[in-house]
């Protein structure tokens, strides 16, 4: 089925505009799908993000008593929609424009509901109200689209909190700043120089006069693909802020192996997230930041390793922040901020890096770090083979307690061991070194007359006149194992074609008792061996880290 919208249907709504209309849920919406049959259907979208006829909606929504008077930025938004389809960022520029010159040759792209909205909101002083409302809505209906093409309202709340305040004199550059929603969020409205470059035109296009628009002073954005054609060679920033495009391996890296730009190192293919942190530390002044959202999996990569080591070594990168789950707009995947530091002289190098771990944190919730969820980690100790940057691993071994770990696995450890020698059943002499003397029965006959079901992962009595644990005990005999083994000595399982002697309830159930404590001693053993190599490598930890010591004599 295709997406695109059908053009005789007029402006169309998602299921989510349905619901601002209605004031109520985007869940109550589904619930009117499903229990109203007179409810619009779609006539655009897919299966996942039908598209409705607005004004079969309303119309729905007026018979039911259950509409809104719909506000003119709903009915701007609705009206575009329904002209550009997937394309609103070309709509979003295309009226951006008509919102600074009424007289733009826009109006043959923009319908003419748009055009009268627009028109009226710049003749008012809501015309930079208007391209804000007009950003929010995008903004919300790629979140809900489950895209990363604008940064999320959560991480420009963190990449602010961690910036702090600037100076009303900065320069403040994003080089990949999408329609401009993390450029303009950093420092105050009016003061800081801000320098701008995206590869989309329309967003480009739209940042630019969204700032205009909001008489925002100092503010260059110019198109363009950042890494294969810079368009601000010169810069050098007091902040660069940048979420950069994530997973992209087509960034360049054939046509800039010998960039000046890779200073740590030239990034493989699949590492564009690194070549982006570089060119961002390439535009930073002595003395300036680098604050760059990255994936969590770029900490650890085998791939980055040696760029990771050069940034550690040289001191320029000072801080790893570790996000909530859910600060991203697609995913529910922790994602971090990087904070890179250009020394304004050698004496001037970072000696550790700060690890900070949000990631137990409600996203919405502070974003200030507890005592137990920082820790300041010396350059050396972040120099091994691995170069794990990744702030959990850091934070849980500083705040590691040893020494009561180290009690609780050793109490549990003699309790262990107490209770296996309590498990280990006594057993007296038999008649013989095989199956009990007696007649025996297949189990496959067993299951045909309906005593032995297979639903388990074992097979399991369903009868009062057989023993479960003497059934599985026998089957795992010494003879009935042979049967498994075929001449190549490959092993399979055969239950059905096992067999176990006959005996009355009684005696399979003092059968069926040895068994199952020789299962729970060998289920014992198994745990006993993991708790001693998890003890000895703690105790090994600790007393090589100076957390444990050995008693006085």
């Amino acid at each position: 089925m295709s997406d695109t919208p059908a053009p005789q249907a007029g402006p169309l709504v998602t299921g989510s505009e349905i619901a601002r209309l209605a004031g109520v849920t985007r869940a109550a919406v589904s619930n009117w799908r499903r229990r109203y049959a007179d409810f619009p259907t779609p006539v655009g979208g897919g299966s996942g993000s039908p598209l409705f006829a607005l004004a079969e909606v309303q119309a729905w929504l007026d018979k039911q008593r259950k509409g809104q008077d719909v506000s003119e930025d709903v009915q701007l938004w609705q009206a575009l929609r329904g002209a550009y389809g997937d394309d609103m960022l070309g709509a979003l520029a295309d009226a951006a424009r008509l919102l600074t010159d009424p007289a733009a040759d826009v109006r043959g792209s923009l319908p003419p509901e748009a055009v009268r909205l627009l028109s009226a909101a710049a003749e008012g002083a809501s015309a930079g109200e208007t391209a804000n409302s007009l950003a929010e809505r995008f903004t919300d209906s790629v979140r809900r689209a489950g895209s990363d093409l604008v940064t999320s309202s959560r991480i420009v709340r963190a990449v602010r909190h961690m910036v702090g305040d600037i100076e009303a004199d900065a320069v403040v550059f994003d080089p990949a700043c999408g329609i401009g929603t993390l450029l303009l969020a950093i420092g105050p409205e009016q003061g800081p120089r801000r320098c701008g470059q995206e590869a989309d035109a329309r967003s480009a296009r739209f940042a630019q006069l969204r700032a205009d628009l909001n008489r925002r002073t100092g503010v260059d954005i110019v198109p363009g693909d950042s890494l294969r054609d810079d368009q601000w060679p010169d810069l050098r920033a007091d902040v660069v802020v940048c979420d950069p495009p994530v997973a992209d391996t087509d960034w360049g890296r054939e046509e800039l192996l010998l960039d000046s730009r890779w200073e740590f190192g030239t990034p493989s293919r699949a590492e564009g997230e690194l070549a982006w942190l570089q060119h961002a530390y390439a535009h930073t002044a002595p003395g300036g930041r680098v604050l760059m959202v990255m994936p969590a999996s770029v900490a650890y990569r085998k791939a980055g390793r040696r760029i990771r080591a050069e940034l550690v070594r040289r001191g320029v990168l000072t801080q790893v922040i570790a996000l909530p789950p859910g600060s991203a707009a697609s995913h529910a995947l922790p994602v971090q901020l990087w904070q890179l530091r250009r020394p304004e002289s050698p004496g001037d190098a970072a000696t550790s890096v700060r690890m900070v771990d949000l990631t137990e944190n409600d996203p919405d919730g502070s974003l200030e770090p507890r005592p137990d969820q920082t820790v300041d980690v010396p350059l050396i100790e972040l120099l091994d083979d691995a170069v794990d940057l990744t702030p959990g691993r850091h934070v849980s071994e500083s705040h590691r307690d040893y020494v009561a770990e180290y009690d609780r696995l050793r109490q549990e450890l003699t309790q262990q061991v107490r209770r296996l020698s309590e498990l280990l059943p006594h057993l007296a002499e038999g008649r013989g070194a095989g199956v009990p003397d007696g007649p025996s029965v297949s189990v496959a006959d067993l299951a045909r007359a309906g005593l032995v079901d297979y639903g388990d992962s074992e097979p399991v009595s369903v009868s009062d006149q057989l023993d479960t644990d003497f059934l599985r005990g026998f089957l795992r005999s010494t003879s009935n194992t042979r049967r498994s083994t075929s001449a190549s000595g490959t092993f399979r399982f055969d239950a059905k074609g096992a067999r176990i002697p006959q005996m009355e309830i009684a005696e399979q159930r003092r059968y069926g008792a040895a068994f199952r404590a020789l299962q729970e001693f060998e289920e014992r053993a198994r745990r006993m061996a993991e708790l001693s190599k998890e003890a000895a490598a703690l105790a090994r930890d600790g007393l090589s880290s100076g957390a444990l010591t050995p008693p006085p004599e």
